[in-house]
């Protein structure tokens, strides 16, 4: 596949670099990912992912624009306030890049439909904020032999890990957060709070992870670093890195 004199132009910033290149382009053109969740973490994600060139996105949320959304989801205004996050959001990538194709579902994933809705995708992004949907997303990942980049911000912190369970020796996402969390009661960002730039950071260092992932054995941008933590402090600020070992016995890839 050969970029066109326009498409050239538009990534030329990318084409220089030589970590990425014009193949590392032509593959990013043809990557389809699908981003699960639109809110702080997926729409600083998908602005710049769909930056980067990716061809085909499919978006998945159920929910809809809030007043209180726009201190940190970021493609969204006020115009969108009562309005479906995924149609907004596909109305954003059109005005942003009409070459893109799109695919939009507004339905709740959930275990029972994760699979199908996943099944075809080359990297599933995961933003959103109940670990219920997580953990059904993770296992539906592995079930289907697709990686996983899953993000997650709440206060002054971060946390953004790339999960490979279908690969031998690889972990996945419950084997890092156990079998303790299948329901959806857990706190949220309207429990805790959250600076909005925050999101910003975990979203935007999520879509340099997720090029790095799609770039894998295309280009020299390196390794996707399954399995590691890499933990964002908004504080200090800093960022370390967590090694997350898979659990034999895990319920999501164990033996």
């Amino acid at each position: 596949m050969a970029l066109s004199p326009d498409r050239l132009d538009r990534f030329a910033r990318h084409i220089v670099i030589p970590e990425i290149g014009g193949a590392g382009q032509v593959a990013l053109s043809e990557a389809r990912i699908t981003l699960v969740g639109l809110g702080g973490i997926g729409s600083p994600a998908l602005q710049y992912l769909a930056g980067a060139g990716i061809g085909h996105i499919t978006l998945i949320d159920d929910g809809d624009v809030e007043l209180s959304n726009l201190q940190r989801q970021t493609i969204y205004t006020q115009r969108d306030i009562g309005h479906s996050k995924a149609v907004s959001a596909r109305r954003w990538l059109a005005n942003f890049d009409s070459e893109i194709v799109v695919d939009v579902r507004d339905d709740r994933i959930g275990r029972d439909n994760a699979a199908e809705i996943l099944g075809g995708t080359h990297l599933v992004i995961d933003g959103t904020d109940n670990f219920a949907t997580r953990l059904a997303v993770s296992d539906a990942c592995v079930a289907i032999g697709v990686p996983l980049l899953s993000a997650a911000v709440g206060r002054f912190q971060g946390q953004v890990a790339a999960f490979a369970g279908h690969l031998e020796g690889q972990a996945c996402y419950r084997c890092y957060v156990g079998d303790a969390f299948d329901n959806d009661e857990c706190d949220t960002c309207a429990d805790d709070g959250m600076l909005g730039a925050m999101a910003g950071w975990a979203g935007s260092f999520a879509a340099i992870q997720a090029v790095r992932i799609l770039l894998g054995g295309k280009s020299a941008l390196g390794d996707p670093q399954w399995g590691k933590l890499h933990m964002l402090d908004g504080m200090k600020p800093g960022m370390r890195t967590l090694n997350i070992a898979k659990d034999p016995e895990c319920g999501g890839c164990g033996d």
